[in-house]
């Protein structure tokens, strides 16, 4: 890499590159929000069809099976995979994966707060996958779709069997929208509006399978659940919540927001058309890592890189002698250069990731931004590598 010291003259259009909330989809402005129900109780009439018509639209966009159930739940994607974990989880032994850090926060919760005893830890580091191969099936399974903090994705369900005996939780709040996922092979899904499809934050979205809803009805867990996880009515399945009779108050202005994100999608192909967008801005991201000698992709092998969340490491043999400490001094001063130029706001690396940079690449960014970013990328290395080396 050449060391360029000269900023770069052309910044993308749209500089929200966070991995949470993330950009708005192309072309928003606050005016869409103008025919929110405001005003007026969510369990009226008219209240409850503005929920139904976003669970009806969402479910339409996923290809989600017509005997599954999808809800909005309250305490974004968080909320939805603690309402699965305390209300499903203990019938059987269990199985979670995590090789980054919200997987290891279920593990935390399975663990120290939930006590699970047969409990099965499979772990990886950072860029890495656990050996699928060693999930037993006869337990439910924890997991994520898709590393938020790491970039490292699942790339297929083939290691899912279609006769299992346990339940596979799945946390996908990074891969819904941008990615391919097999509903046959989940019994649970989460999501959030604020990641693929740039909506505002707090409520989350959970999907069950008639075998999860089976679940619910047929096992009482030997703990006291709040209010907001009760997902039964005296015994049995309560589907109200997944007809848009939410737990708690929801935002309307978030679901109206949310309706538009959707409607958007429709007007770009759907899910397929919310993949390419994803799979495009990788592309683009493959092709500058490929070329750049300083930086490479934190995940490992190429099947498993995430188009969404995409992390990056730096490789340059001068960061490499660095302490720990200065290598992280080294990637925050890059990321906080590029936003003091107001060219990239929000791509340092999670807080208890390896040192490097996040950039999300999701079907609201735009393939050309990403493209103007990468030199401003180069400069702001090349600047703080000389500010720190002299």
């Amino acid at each position: 890499m050449p060391e360029n010291l000269t900023p770069p003259t052309s910044k993308p259009q749209v500089v929200n590159f966070s991995s949470g909330p993330c950009a708005k989809r192309p072309g928003w402005s606050v005016s869409v929000l103008e025919n929110a129900y405001l005003g007026r109780s969510h369990r009226s009439e008219a209240g409850k069809a503005k929920l139904k018509e976003v669970i009806d639209l969402s479910k339409k966009i996923l290809d989600v099976p017509a005997d599954y159930h999808l809800g909005i739940v309250p305490a974004s994607d968080t909320g939805a995979v603690e309402m699965a974990l305390w209300s499903l989880l203990g019938k059987l032994p269990l199985d979670i994966l995590a090789w980054e850090s919200f997987g290891q926060e279920w593990v935390t919760d399975v663990v120290n707060q939930l006590q699970l005893p047969d409990t099965r830890v499979l772990q990886a580091p950072y860029g890495s996958l656990p050996d699928f191969g060693q999930v037993d099936f006869s337990h439910d399974v924890v997991f994520l779709w898709n590393g938020t903090t790491s970039g490292v994705r699942v790339s297929n369900a083939d290691w899912i069997p279609a006769n299992r005996t346990g339940l596979t939780i799945c946390d996908a709040t990074s891969a819904v929208f941008a990615m391919d996922i097999p509903w046959d092979k989940l019994d649970v899904v989460t999501y959030s509006w604020q990641k693929v499809m740039g909506g505002e934050a707090q409520h989350g979205v959970l999907v069950l399978s008639p075998r999860a809803v089976e679940r619910l009805e047929t096992y009482q867990p030997p703990r006291p659940l709040p209010k907001i996880f009760r997902l039964t009515k005296k015994g049995k399945f309560n589907a109200a919540i997944f007809q848009g009779d939410t737990i708690n108050t929801p935002s309307m202005l978030c679901v109206e927001d949310a309706l538009d994100g959707l409607k958007w999608s429709e007007r770009i192909g759907g899910r397929t058309g919310l993949i390419s967008r994803s799979e495009a801005n990788l592309a683009a991201m493959s092709e500058w890592v490929e070329k750049t000698s300083w930086v490479d992709f934190l995940a490992e092998k190429p099947e498993t890189r995430s188009c969404t969340s995409i992390c990056l490491k730096v490789v340059d043999e001068w960061f490499t002698t660095l302490s720990p400490e200065k290598q992280t001094e080294c990637a925050k001063k890059v990321a906080k250069l590029l936003a003091n130029k107001e060219v990239a706001y929000d791509i340092a690396s999670y807080r208890a990731a390896p040192p490097g940079l996040r950039i999300w690449g999701g079907a609201t960014v735009e393939t050309a931004d990403l493209k103007a970013l990468f030199p401003w990328l180069d400069w702001a290395y090349a600047t703080v590598k000389t500010e720190m080396a002299s």
